[in-house]
C-alpha cells in the first residue's frame, strides 16, 4: 500500500485527548486493504506502530488499523460529533464491524454494529 499524505491532518484540538474510539472489522482483507479504502476517501495514511499496521487520519479522526487473526482492530481518536460519520464510512466500504465510542472516564457512550445506527446509552442503566 502506498502511503498518502494528501489527506487532511488531524485538527490539533483532538491531539490532547485520549483514545476514545475502538472497533473490530470482521473479515477485512488486512490493514493495507483497509488503509487503501480510507485514502480513497481522502484520508491520509502512514505506517503504524507495527509492521502490518497503518495510521489513517482526517481533520476529525485518527485511527490505527491493526490486522489481527482474521479481524482488523481499530483504535484512536474521533470527534464525538463525527462518530456516525466514521460508522457510515465503514459501511460504505462494505465492512462488517463493531465500533465503540468512549468518554474521558472510559465509559461506553455509543456503539455501532455492521452499519446499524447507534443509540446514546443511558449512563444510569447502561442501555
Amino acid at each position: 500500500m502506498d502511503i498518502s499524505d494528501e489527506g487532511r491532518s488531524l485538527d490539533p484540538v483532538w491531539l490532547e485527548i485520549s483514545n476514545n474510539v475502538c472497533g473490530v472489522l470482521a473479515g477485512a482483507q488486512g490493514g493495507s486493504w483497509v488503509a487503501e479504502r480510507f485514502t480513497g476517501a481522502g484520508w491520509s495514511s502512514r505506517s503504524g506502530s507495527s509492521w502490518e499496521s497503518y495510521e489513517v487520519e482526517t481533520s476529525w479522526c485518527r485511527i490505527e488499523v491493526d490486522p489481527g487473526d482474521g479481524d482488523t482492530l481499530l483504535n484512536g481518536v474521533v470527534d464525538p460529533q463525527r462518530f456516525e460519520d466514521l460508522a457510515s464510512l465503514l459501511t460504505r466500504f462494505g465492512l462488517r464491524f463493531i465500533l465503540e465510542l468512549y468518554d474521558d472516564d472510559g465509559e461506553l457512550l455509543r456503539e455501532s454494529e455492521a452499519g446499524t445506527p447507534s443509540a446514546p446509552r443511558d449512563a444510569a442503566t447502561g442501555l
